[in-house]
């Protein structure tokens, strides 16, 4: 198999490596109450998943 004759140079290295990123979460709109919510999720504000009711949401009071 072939192997590299010399060493490769650190901005070599480190231009290879610039490449891993972080990508911003995909967020939605939830369809019942318009809330940002994440994709594939159950809606924390209104217990709501494919407009369905899935879990009782407690209200908070404001006082």
């Amino acid at each position: 198999m072939p192997n590299p004759k010399s060493r490769h140079c650190s901005s070599r290295r480190d231009k290879r490596r610039a490449n891993w990123k972080l990508t911003a979460p995909n967020i939605s709109l939830c369809p019942k109450c318009q809330e940002p919510i994440l994709s594939h999720r159950t809606c924390p504000s209104c217990g709501s998943y494919r407009g369905k009711k899935i879990i009782d949401v407690i209200e908070k009071e404001v006082v």
